[in-house]
This record gives structure tokens, C-alpha cells and sequence, in this order.
């Protein structure tokens, strides 16, 4: 079994690995599509802190992952069906948007599936960001009260 997920695996911690070992408990193969920074622009304020081919390298880095496939367009499909995903594996925050729809006819219609999952609040990329700037700021405005 072919299991596929996508993410920006923009700052990878605990959440991303618990991601992906699921996918791993799922089937044989983990395939993991990467969203590019031009990507992630179409639906994120900021791009990642680690660009895109660091990003890959610490992906293909762990042991659960055997396939990492960046993609340049919005489009889930395609990639699902060259890897020749039997699973695939989404956040609670899927929607109900045009690209996610075609991933779902496709599957339903191969009688394959689409598993969602929740997201850990404990483990967001966005919140690891937020926490660096804010203990910059406090170690920033420290060191102005030293001077």
C-alpha cells in the first residue's frame, strides 16, 4: 500500500513525525509531497524559513518517508495518481476547495481513501515561529535594560 501525505514541513517537529509514522503504520511505502515557497504563498501569509531543498534533504533524511516529490502547483492529483497512492492522508483543515474535491472523486471512484486527521495545537510551525520571536524580542529588550 501507497500512502501519500503533502505539507510544507516548514520547521519539522514532533507533529510532522507523528505524521508521518502514521502514514508508515498505514502501508508500505510514504510518499510525501512538499509544497514550494510559490505554493505555500497561495495559501499562507509568510513562505517557509527553510527553503525548499533543505526542507526535502530532512525529509528523505527519516526513516518512515521513501518518496519526497516537491510540487510547484496547487494540484494534489496528479501526484497522488503518479505515485499510485492507495491512501491518502490529510489535516482536519481540508475543506471543501476545487483541488481538494478531485482528490476525493478520485479516490472514492477508485474505491481507494482519504483518511483526515487533527492537528496537535502543541505542534504548529506557526506557533514555534511565534514563540522564537517573542523570546528574541524579550532577550532583545534584556539586553537593552543591561545597557
Amino acid at each position: 500500500m501507497i500512502v501519500y501525505t503533502v505539507g510544507t514541513f516548514d520547521l519539522l517537529h514532533v507533529g510532522h513525525l507523528a505524521l508521518l509514522k502514521y502514514c508508515a503504520s498505514l502501508g508500505n511505502t510514504v510518499a510525501v509531497g512538499i509544497a514550494s515557497d510559490e505554493v505555500v504563498k497561495l495559501y499562507k501569509p509568510n513562505i517557509p524559513v527553510i527553503p525548499l531543498e533543505q526542507r526535502i534533504e530532512m525529509l528523505q533524511a527519516l526513516r518512515c518517508v521513501n518518496i519526497v516529490l516537491p510540487y510547484h502547483e496547487l494540484d494534489y492529483l496528479s501526484v497522488c495518481q503518479k505515485v499510485k497512492a492507495d491512501i491518502f492522508v490529510i489535516g482536519e483543515d481540508w475543506g471543501r476547495k476545487p483541488h481538494n474535491q478531485d482528490v476525493e472523486n478520485y479516490f472514492n471512484v477508485q474505491g481507494k481513501r482519504v483518511v483526515q486527521i487533527k492537528y496537535n495545537p502543541r505542534t504548529s510551525s506557526t506557533k514555534i515561529k511565534q514563540n522564537v520571536i517573542a523570546q528574541f524580542q524579550r532577550d532583545k529588550h534584556m539586553a537593552q535594560e543591561i545597557e
